[in-house]
C-alpha cells in the first residue's frame, strides 16, 4: 500500500526499508488507481438528481465532461515527477503544516478514497520549493527527489540533499535527469516543461494576476512555455474569476497554435481559447495584401487618431428644434438646448455608439422636465416612449448618425479629400498617398481588404462599441506586431492583465517592435514589468554560439543566450552544390531518434519538396503533427518562428537573407532559422555565407 503525498516522515530524510525505486513505483501505481477512481466517481454522477431544469442540466453536463477530461491519466506522461521532504523546522512559514512531511509533486492533484492527497498539484504553494529551493536557500527542504521515466514507467530517481551539514559550501549540483528531460527527443506537438521549470522561470509563472509581465527571451529560453504555464497557474490560483472573464492565448499563425495546443490540456486546463491576431479582427474577409510601405503607415498608432477624427466628424450640431406631440400637447426642445446635450456627450468622451444610444434619452429627459414644470407626473415609461418618438429618432439620425466601421475605413482609403481632412497634421502627403487605394471600390464586400485594413476596422469598431475584455491574455511572438495590432490585443484585456512574450532579435516584419516599453504603451499596459530570460535550455551551445554572431547586427543591445546544456550538440557547416546533398543531410539526421526540420527560404521550398519526393522521403508541412513514421518537416523560413525540432538542416542561408525586403530583416529571419534545433544542426550552402556569420 502506498503512502499519501503528505506522509509524515519517520526519519527526517528516510525511506522505508524497501528498495526506494520499488517503493516509488508502488506509490505511482496507487496514485494512478486513485486518479482512476476519481474519474469513475465523476462519470457515475447522475445529473437528473441535482438539476431542476434542462438549462442547469446542460451546464452541469458540460462541466462534468470537462472534469472527466481533466482527470484523464495519460499513460506516457508521469503522474508525478518529484518529491519534497520537509524538515521539522519550528516557526517555518513557507509551508505551514508541512513540517516533517513528504509531498509528491505532479501535474494535478490526486487524492485517495479518504480524501488524503497522494499527489500535490505543481501550482500549489507547498510545491514551490521544488522549483526554487537551493542549498543556499533550502526553504525548509531536506531532500528534493527527481524521477526519471521511460514512457509512463518510473525508471530512475535522483536525490538532492539541500540541508546537508556535510556540504556547507552551498554549491549547486547539476541534475542529470533534468538535463535528460530537456534534451529528450521531440516527436509531435510541444510538451509541457512542468518537471523542468527553473527558478527564474517559476518566478514569472507565479507572478500575480493583477500585473502585466513582458518576457524578453532569446531562442530556447522557454518563454513560450513560461507563458503557457503562467496561464495554468493563474487558472489554479484565480479559477472562479477567470472562469467568468476568460483567458486567451494569441500566437503568430495557425501552425504555431497547433504546435502548442496540447500543453495546457496536458496540465488539466481545457478552457483556454487560442487565436491569431487576424482571428481577433476578422470583421471582413482578407483577400488583399499591402506593400511594406503601406503596411507600416496603416500599422502606425497615429492611425487611431485619424479614425477617431473621421468617426466623430459625422456628428453635426443641430440647427432645428425637436417637437414632440403627446396627445393634445406639443413639447419643444430648442436647437440651442439640443446642441448643449450634444456637446456634453462629446465632452464625456464615451464611445460613439454609446453616446448615440444616450442621445434620445437625453432629449426625452428634457421633454419630461417640461412636463413636470407643467404639472404632469411622467414616469420612466413616458421617457422611453418619448425617446422612441419619430421626431426624436429623426433628430438623432441627423445629429448622431449610425456609422459602419468598415464603411468608415473604406472611405478613408478611397476618398483622398476625406483622408486629407482627418489626417491633417498627423500623416504627411506621401503617407496619405501610400495608403490610398488606386482603384475605386463598389462596396465593403467587394473590397480586397488586407490584414492591416482589418485591424483598422477593429479600431473603428471599438471606437463605436466597447470590445469585450478578458481576464488574461498571453501574446506570443509579440515582437512582430505593429502598434495598431498591439492596440487590438490591448482592447481584449483592458480590465485584465497580459503576458507578453517575444525576442526583439527575432522581429522580422518591417514594423517590428523596437522596445518593450513602447510595445507595452501601445498595449495599454505601461505599468507592465519587463523580465529577461538569458539561460538557454533548448538550443545546444555550439549552435547558439554560431547564431549569436548575428546579434551585433540585428539587436546590439540584447544579452546573448547562454546555453546551460552540458551536451554541446551536433553542428556542422557543409557545402552542398546540389539538392541531392541537402536531401542526403536530411537522411543522415533522420537516422537519429526524434524530429528533423528542413528549413529553407520560401522560394526554394518547391524544389526541395520535389527532391525529397524523388528520393522517396515523406515529409510534413509546418503544423502537421510528426509521427514515428514521418519525422521530417519541410519548413519555409517565414513559418519557422516558434517551432523546434531535434535536428535541423538549414538550406542556403544567403537565400534566407535575400528573401526579405532588407538585409537586417533577412539576418533576423536567418537568426530564427538557425535556432530551431534542439540537438543538432547542419547548415548547407552553395552560395557564400552572409559575411556576418564568418566573423
Amino acid at each position: 500500500m502506498s503512502t499519501p503525498a503528505h506522509e509524515p516522515l519517520d526519519a527526517p530524510l528516510g525511506d522505508s526499508p524497501a528498495d526506494p525505486l520499488t517503493r516509488e513505483r508502488s506509490h505511482l501505481g496507487a496514485s494512478r488507481a486513485a486518479l482512476r477512481a476519481m474519474r469513475e466517481d465523476v462519470e457515475a454522477l447522475d445529473i437528473r438528481d441535482v438539476t431542476a431544469n434542462w438549462v442547469n442540466a446542460e451546464v452541469l453536463a458540460r462541466q462534468i465532461d470537462e472534469r472527466i477530461k481533466a482527470l484523464a491519466d495519460l499513460s506516457d506522461t508521469p503522474l508525478f515527477f518529484g518529491r519534497l521532504d520537509y524538515l521539522h523546522a519550528p516557526g517555518a512559514t513557507l509551508a505551514e503544516g508541512a513540517e516533517g512531511e513528504r509531498f509528491y509533486i505532479g501535474r494535478r492533484h490526486v487524492h485517495d478514497a479518504d480524501g488524503d492527497p497522494m499527489v500535490i498539484d505543481w501550482r500549489a504553494p507547498v510545491s514551490q520549493p521544488f522549483y526554487r529551493a537551493s542549498k543556499k536557500d533550502p526553504m525548509d527542504i531536506g531532500l528534493r527527489r527527481r524521477f526519471g521515466y521511460t514512457g509512463g514507467d518510473l525508471t530512475a530517481y535522483e536525490d538532492e540533499h539541500l540541508s546537508d551539514p556535510a556540504d556547507p559550501s552551498g554549491a549547486a549540483t547539476t541534475s542529470k535527469l533534468l538535463q535528460q528531460e530537456i534534451e529528450r527527443p521531440r516527436v509531435g506537438p510541444m510538451r509541457d516543461i512542468v518537471a523542468t521549470i527553473q527558478p527564474e522561470q517559476d518566478e514569472i509563472v507565479r507572478s500575480g494576476l493583477g500585473g502585466t509581465v513582458c518576457v524578453q527571451g532569446g531562442p530556447g529560453t522557454g518563454k513560450t512555455a513560461v507563458g503557457l504555464h503562467r496561464v495554468a497557474y493563474l487558472l489554479y490560483a484565480h479559477r472562479d474569476r477567470l472562469a467568468r472573464t476568460g483567458t486567451l492565448v494569441i500566437g503568430p499563425n495557425k501552425s504555431f497554435l497547433h504546435y502548442i495546443e496540447q500543453v495546457l490540456p496536458a496540465l488539466g486546463e481545457l478552457t483556454v481559447q487560442q487565436a491569431t491576431v487576424d482571428d481577433l479582427v476578422a470583421h471582413v474577409e482578407v483577400r488583399g495584401t499591402d506593400d511594406a510601405a503601406a503596411a507600416i503607415v496603416k500599422g502606425d498608432a497615429r492611425m487611431a487618431e485619424v479614425l477617431r477624427r473621421a468617426l466623430y466628424s459625422h456628428v453635426a450640431m443641430p440647427t432645428e428644434p425637436v417637437v414632440v406631440v403627446r396627445g393634445s400637447r406639443r413639447w419643444r426642445v430648442a436647437a440651442y438646448e439640443l446642441e448643449e446635450i450634444t456637446r456634453e456627450l462629446l465632452d464625456r468622451d464615451i464611445r460613439y455608439g454609446a453616446a448615440r444610444e444616450a442621445l434620445p434619452q437625453r432629449i426625452a429627459h428634457a421633454v419630461l422636465v417640461q412636463m413636470e414644470r407643467a404639472g404632469e407626473a411622467p414616469d420612466d415609461r413616458v421617457q422611453d416612449a418619448v425617446a422612441r418618438d419619430g421626431a426624436v429618432k429623426a433628430a438623432v439620425k441627423a445629429v448622431w448618425p449610425a456609422v459602419d466601421p468598415a464603411k468608415l475605413v473604406l472611405r478613408l482609403l478611397t476618398d483622398a479629400g476625406f483622408l486629407a481632412e482627418h489626417a491633417e497634421g498627423i500623416l504627411d502627403e506621401d503617407e496619405r498617398k501610400t495608403i490610398l487605394w488606386a482603384k475605386p471600390v463598389r462596396s465593403v464586400k467587394s473590397a480586397k481588404w488586407s490584414a492591416a485594413d482589418a485591424v483598422l476596422i477593429d479600431e473603428a469598431a471599438d471606437l463605436t462599441e466597447r470590445t469585450h475584455s478578458l481576464g488574461h491574455v498571453v501574446l506570443d511572438e509579440a515582437q512582430d506586431l505593429s502598434p495598431m495590432q498591439y492596440r487590438a490585443v490591448g482592447r481584449r484585456c483592458t480590465t485584465g492583465s497580459a503576458t507578453v512574450l517575444g525576442d526583439l532579435a527575432q522581429g522580422t516584419t518591417p514594423w517590428a517592435t523596437r522596445s518593450w516599453d513602447e510595445a507595452l504603451a501601445h498595449l495599454g499596459k505601461s505599468e507592465g514589468i519587463v523580465e529577461e530570460l538569458t539561460a538557454g535550455f533548448r538550443v545546444p551551445t555550439d549552435v547558439i554560439t554560431y547564431a549569436s554572431r548575428l546579434l551585433p547586427h540585428i539587436a546590439p543591445g540584447l544579452t546573448p543566450v547562454a546555453s546551460v546544456r552540458e551536451n554541446p550538440g551536433f553542428f556542422e557547416v557543409r557545402t552542398a552544390t546540389e539538392t541531392a546533398e541537402v536531401v542526403a543531410a536530411c537522411e543522415e539526421l533522420l537516422r537519429n531518434e526524434g524530429s528533423t526540420g528542413l528549413i529553407a527560404a520560401d522560394a526554394r521550398v518547391p524544389a526541395l519538396a520535389e527532391a525529397l519526393t524523388a528520393a522517396g522521403i515523406t515529409f510534413l508541412a509546418p503544423g502537421e503533427e510528426t509521427t514515428r513514421e514521418t519525422r521530417l518537416t519541410l519548413v519555409p523560413a517565414s513559418l519557422a518562428k516558434g517551432l523546434e525540432y531535434d535536428y535541423v538542416v538549414l538550406d542556403e542561408p544567403r537565400a534566407v537573407v535575400d528573401g526579405e525586403p532588407d538585409e537586417r530583416t533577412g539576418l533576423r529571419r536567418l537568426y530564427v532559422a538557425l535556432t530551431r534545433a534542439v540537438s543538432g544542426l547542419i547548415v548547407t550552402h552553395a552560395a557564400p555565407l552572409p559575411a556576418q556569420l564568418d566573423q
